[in-house]
Order: structure tokens, then C-alpha cells, then sequence
């Protein structure tokens, strides 16, 4: 994807969405690489996220961590904006759009376990008169990896399904400290150092602990996380499809690694109301190019011989990462 920002912009934001730096003075390295002082890259970060162009510097949890789901609803046009607004505020909610469907509300869920989960989704329905379908994730084939705002090249396949994660003891420093990361780091020369003071750890502490997350995959990525709408990628299409149980995690691991997908996995299907099962998510500035390139990807890959649909998101009511909240979770 190309971006019209400066190539040095482009670089802060585009190479540090993965492995940012677990070092005293991060900001310093991040200058060093683009020929900029620390100062400076502390004041394009901040204006970035005055703008909303940034929505933190932090980690990006494995969904593993949470029972979560792709939830959708059909909800009558005249109260839309009144559904989407409530569901906007469940802070179990972290995206929420409506897309072009008689299914129009979607949002993805994360709870503490299943039975936290389906206690929402019966809440919303009483709450609504809509009733939720919920899609949790069965596979993944390209996931939660960033954005890139330079030309993607194909990645290697691969197919991740379900596995449990060991989250920190509770009332533990460490717990603490996983708790105040998904908020993002502070915009400062040291910022792990105040982490460290939130979580009672010394900043070498917080630095080790944060760089063992990442290797035992608590953090999908820790890096700079992009609101892509924001930057002008607007026109964003679910591209869906109804492939057989038997064929679909080897489409689906060669549709995650096309350029241009920017994620790719297999959910539960809701019969009758929602057949579909292999879902990729395509973001464009150009409602025509994206559809050029599903296209494209779809020949290539013989993917509309499977009843196939497109949904493209019209409005986004919410976006931000999901939350791991200490009285929220069971522990590992």
C-alpha cells in the first residue's frame, strides 16, 4: 500500500509496528535510524496521536487471552446509531463498525471466558432486541501482524489454531505491569521507567518481562499501533466465503500470505443466517481498487467457486485494542 507521508514519517510508522524497541531510550534508537533526535521523534509521535493517527505504543495481546468472538446483528436502519452507540460503550467491545449487509452492526467481543462472553451477548440481545451472532475464530492464517503502509510482500503461509496462554498470577507485580502496558507506553525519553513505577518493578525488570511476553507469544506484537482510517484507508472490505471444511485451511493459509490481505482466518459459521467461514479483510484508499484486488486474489486462487460476499465497512464507531482488565480474567 502506498502512503504519500515522508519517508522518514513513513519509516517511525511503518517498520516500528513490530519489535519496538525494549531498550532505556527507545525513542533515541528510533532517531538514530532516520537521522532525527529523540526530541523530534517524541514530537511526531505526539502530534500522531493527537491526530489519532496513533492509537498507542504497546502491545498487541495474542486473542488467546481472552474469550472473544466477531459478533454481528442485523439492527432496523432507524435505530442503528442508537444500537451501535450502546454497544460502543460496552468496554468488552473494541471494534465496532456497520458494514454494507442486512447483517449491519459488527463488533469483536473479548471476555475473560466463555460463559463471561455469552452472559454479554445475552445482555446485548435483552438490551437491543437484536439478536447477536457470534463467530468466534477457529483459525488463523494472518493475524493481528500490523498495517503496512509500504508495498506488502507475500508472506510464508502458515495456520494457527486455538492454544491457552499462561497469563501472570493474580495481585502479582507482574500482573500489574500487563495490566498498565495494553494502555501503551508514555510518549517520554524513559518511558519503561514509569511502567515501572505503576507495577512496582525496577525498568530492567520491566524490560526483561516484556521481551519474555514476546518470545512466549503473550504479545502478538509490541510496536506502534496505527488507526489505518485515519491515514486515508477507508474504503475496507470483509471478503467472505463458504468453503468446504475439507479445503479451507489450505485456501485459507495461501489467501493469508497474499499481498494485500491484511487479515485472513476461518470462523464458526451461524446457519441459517450466516454460512460463511473463510473471511480475509482487504484496506484501500479506493473502493475500486480493493476490488480489483479481491478479484485479482479470488482468480488466482479459485476462491469464487465457493458462494462468496463482500462487505464493505461504512462507518467505524469504535476501534481500539482489546483489554485485559485484572477482575476481568481467570488465570493460567
Amino acid at each position: 500500500m502506498a502512503s504519500d507521508l515522508p519517508e522518514a514519517d513513513l519509516r517511525l510508522l511503518d517498520a516500528w509496528q513490530h519489535g519496538f524497541p525494549l531498550t532505556s531510550r527507545p525513542f533515541a534508537l528510533l532517531g538514530a535510524c532516520v537521522g532525527l533526535d529523540q526530541a523530534t521523534v517524541l514530537d511526531r509521535f505526539r502530534q500522531w496521536r493527537r491526530e489519532g493517527v496513533v492509537s498507542r505504543i504497546g502491545p498487541v495481546l495474542h486473542q488467546a487471552c481472552f474469550a472473544s468472538a466477531l459478533v454481528a446483528m442485523q439492527v432496523p436502519p432507524q435505530r442503528l446509531d442508537a444500537v451501535a452507540a450502546y454497544v460502543t460503550r460496552l468496554p468488552e467491545v473494541n471494534h465496532n463498525y456497520e458494514r454494507e449487509h442486512a447483517l449491519n452492526l459488527w463488533f469483536v467481543a473479548a471476555c475473560r471466558d466463555r460463559d463471561a462472553l455469552e452472559r454479554l451477548l445475552a445482555r446485548i440481545a435483552q438490551e437491543t432486541g437484536c439478536r447477536p451472532l457470534a463467530l468466534p475464530m477457529e483459525a488463523g492464517y494472518h493475524i493481528d501482524l500490523g498495517f503496512s503502509l509500504s508495498s506488502p510482500e507475500r508472506r510464508a503461509a502458515s495456520v494457527e489454531t486455538a492454544r491457552r496462554i499462561r497469563l501472570p498470577p493474580a495481585g502479582s507485580a507482574a500482573e500489574a505491569l500487563l495490566h498498565a502496558a495494553q494502555d501503551g507506553i508514555e510518549l517520554s525519553a524513559r518511558p519503561y521507567r514509569r511502567l515501572g513505577r505503576l507495577a512496582g518493578l525496577r525498568e530492567e525488570d520491566v524490560l526483561r518481562r516484556l521481551g519474555q511476553w514476546q518470545r512466549d507469544g503473550v504479545f502478538r506484537r509490541f510496536g506502534v499501533v496505527l488507526r489505518h482510517r485515519r491515514l486515508g484507508f477507508r474504503a475496507n472490505a470483509m471478503c467472505v466465503w463458504d468453503v468446504d471444511d475439507a479445503a479451507v485451511d489450505a485456501l485459507g493459509a495461501r489467501l493469508g500470505a497474499e499481498p494485500g490481505v491484511t487479515l485472513c482466518y476461518r470462523r464458526t459459521r451461524s446457519l441459517p443466517h450466516w454460512p460463511y467461514n473463510l473471511f480475509c479483510m482487504i484496506h484501500g484508499k479506493e473502493r475500486d481498487a480493493v476490488l480489483a484486488l479481491r478479484a485479482e486474489i479470488a482468480a488466482r486462487l479459485g476462491l469464487d467457486a465457493w458462494a462468496h460476499a463482500v462487505l464493505f465497512s461504512t462507518r467505524c464507531f469504535k476501534q481500539r485494542g482489546a483489554r485485559l482488565a485484572i477482575e476481568e480474567r481467570t488465570h493460567g
